[in-house]
């Protein structure tokens, strides 16, 4: 914890000493005069000499205040001034002053940092009250140590998928179907993995994993969904018809998704 307080000052302290220095460099690299700006001085010379008319030296002293104008837009850089240094200098302190307290109101200053493994072992101990990402790592741990269960490398496929991570997902369920090759319900949630991680393309891994889960078990609804899709997506409506039927049965007429279903099978025809 010293090392990390040290860090931060010498991070705080070279940022702004950064600020400050490239500060006072912008103000000493003030642009020099301009062709314009001199030529302005030429022009009075000459009037003052009687070399140039009033009117002569109007028009050109108009055409080169112009020139002055175009140049300093287009090629001036911004100059620092002053008291702009004391301005940066303040916000840096100000901001290391606030990341400060929001470390001292919203962190634990003084705890010391816990291996993964040690939070690991102390979510494993109060399983409800985990969120998807660390129930996912209790059961990786879980499934290592048990790689011969195939249920705990189905919870595992479970959680990983809960928490956004269906190339974990689909290992896992591989995993299982390895073990359990007539686990229908593993099948579909291999597939459905696979879809998630495509970004709900159902290529032809996924279809292979439907349609063996359906073989095992024809009610497996999951598989029958996306087998339904990709038939629509082929342009075969009756196949998907025949996905879809028993799908529309199981839904109560005032289920939306019944007549979501419907729908689509409808607009196909």
């Amino acid at each position: 914890m010293t090392a990390f307080w040290l860090l931060s000052g010498l991070a705080a302290a070279l940022a702004g000493w950064m600020l400050l220095t490239f500060a006072r460099r912008g103000e000493r690299e003030a642009p020099a005069d301009a062709p314009a700006t001199l030529e302005l001085d030429e022009l009075e010379r000459l009037r003052a000499r009687g070399l140039m008319t009033d009117d002569a030296f109007a028009v050109a002293r108009a055409e080169a205040a112009r020139r002055l104008i175009r140049e300093r837009d287009e090629q001036a850089p911004p100059v620092a001034r002053p008291e702009d240094r004391r301005w940066v200098l303040v916000a840096a302190v100000v901001s290391a002053a606030v990341a400060l307290g929001l470390y001292l109101a919203l962190a634990a200053p003084g705890f010391g940092d816990q291996p993964y493994e040690r939070r690991v072992d102390q979510w494993a101990e109060t399983p409800e009250m985990l969120d998807a990402p660390q129930l996912a790592a209790v059961m990786a741990r879980a499934a290592a140590e048990r790689p011969e269960d195939a249920q705990a490398q189905a919870m595992l496929g479970a959680a990983r998928f809960a928490a956004g991570d269906p190339l974990g997902s689909a290992s896992a369920f591989r995993r299982v179907v390895a073990l359990e090759p007539a686990n229908a319900q593993a099948w579909a949630r291999l597939g459905e993995s696979l879809v998630r991680a495509s970004q709900g393309t159902i290529g032809a891994d996924a279809e292979a994993a439907f349609r063996e889960a359906l073989r095992l078990d024809a009610n497996q609804g999951g598989a029958r969904y996306f087998l339904g899709e990709l038939a629509l997506q082929r342009g075969q409506p009756e196949e998907a018809r025949v996905m879809w039927a028993p799908l529309i049965e199981t839904l109560g007429p005032a289920d939306p998704r019944r007549a979501d279903l419907i729908g689509r099978l409808e607009a196909a025809s």
